[in-house]
């Protein structure tokens, strides 16, 4: 192997690297906005439906089946609607 193509190899592999950290962290990311958002819709009383919700928060004690009818104060609202641009930045599921 000629020297060029070491560095070359090197360069790959470590681009590789920080790819699958860049991802991971921005993975960590999209975990904790999730739960901070939902957090928010939790204390607030809504009823979450999909099954990755329900099994972390739970259904008990929900009072409201549509979002956009919990009350949340302005501060929530604003706050919900930073995490929801964050999480489209950082391409959240």
């Amino acid at each position: 192997m000629t020297r060029t193509t070491c560095l070359l190899s090197a360069a790959v592999a470590l681009a590789t690297l920080l790819g699958a950290t860049e991802g991971a962290l921005a993975q960590g990311m999209c975990e904790q906005l999730w739960v901070e958002r939902n957090s928010i819709f939790k204390a607030r009383g809504y009823c979450f439906k999909t099954s990755r919700a329900i099994s972390y928060f739970g259904n008990a004690g929900c009072v409201y089946d549509v979002e956009s009818m919990v009350p949340l104060s302005p501060g929530e609202r604003a706050r919900v609607n930073q995490i929801r641009a964050m999480e489209r930045q950082y391409g959240c599921r």
